[in-house]
């Protein structure tokens, strides 16, 4: 029997998996989903070359092509994978990720401190606020400090002094992709730009009451819908298929 999982979930900053557990747990009631970190340590460079390098160290030991699945940078990394390696890769799911995958939170926080003349701490309660909506002071403060780990860890293609670009366009394999409809950071307008890109059997699906981590708020709705994109996708390829519960 093959050890190759059903789907690999992509999670570049492990500060983040906790906003990503609740969908991983139900996507695993029905499939086997394995989760592949990356931690960027303060010795080596920002270079998403090599966390590429390293993921297709991994992926190429797989006995069949599997899903991908990410969210924002995670998703990113993902979708350049899709592109550089499609022979390896079943369908892309990718969670709050543009059509121009330059556009990120990591991004919009960099614009916001180049904008607002203040420190720090009060731009990340801004992107607080932007990012999960009104809360508590506690559960804000909370935030605002895991907001700054990941910004001082994680491998992002953005600082202060200088804002990459990445290119656009679609990949070969079935994509998902799914946004929040109250996403300030990938606006509506945003989001549609996805369509240029979609191949016939792919999807855009908005959250209607999502934010930027929508998949952290409705996980049941998030896996319903992948799951039976994931059942789609290997229908039309061959591959072993994702047994849906009646």
């Amino acid at each position: 029997m093959s050890d190759t999982p059903d789907g690999l979930w992509l999670c570049a900053n492990p500060h983040l998996r906790r906003f990503d557990q609740r969908l991983f747990e139900r996507l695993n009631l029905q499939a086997d989903v394995r989760c592949w970190n990356y931690s960027q340590t303060a010795d080596e460079s920002c270079c998403l070359e090599t966390v590429l390098v390293l993921l297709h160290d991994y992926i190429q030991q797989q006995s069949h092509p599997i899903h991908l699945i990410g969210h924002s940078l995670s998703g990113t990394i993902a979708l350049l994978y899709a592109r550089q390696y499609p022979e390896r890769v079943k369908s892309l799911t990718l969670l709050s990720v543009g059509a121009n995958p330059a556009v990120s939170w990591h991004a919009h926080y960099y614009a916001l401190r180049e904008l607002l003349p203040c420190n720090r701490k009060i731009v990340l309660n801004q992107m607080a606020r932007l990012l999960f909506g009104p809360q508590s002071p506690v559960k804000a403060a909370a935030i605002v400090k895991l907001l700054a780990q990941v910004l001082d860890t994680e491998i992002a293609p953005h600082s202060l002094a200088h804002r990459n670009a990445l290119s656009t366009g679609g990949i070969e394999p079935p994509l998902l992709v799914c946004n929040g409809a109250h996403d300030v950071i990938l606006d509506p307008n945003t989001q549609m730009q996805w369509h240029q890109w979609l191949k016939s059997g792919d999807r855009l699906w908005m959250c209607p009451q999502g934010r930027h981590f929508f998949h952290h708020e409705y996980p049941q709705r998030c896996s319903q819908l992948i799951l039976e994109f994931w059942h789609q996708a290997a229908c039309q390829s061959g591959l072993p298929l994702v047994e849906l519960a009646p």
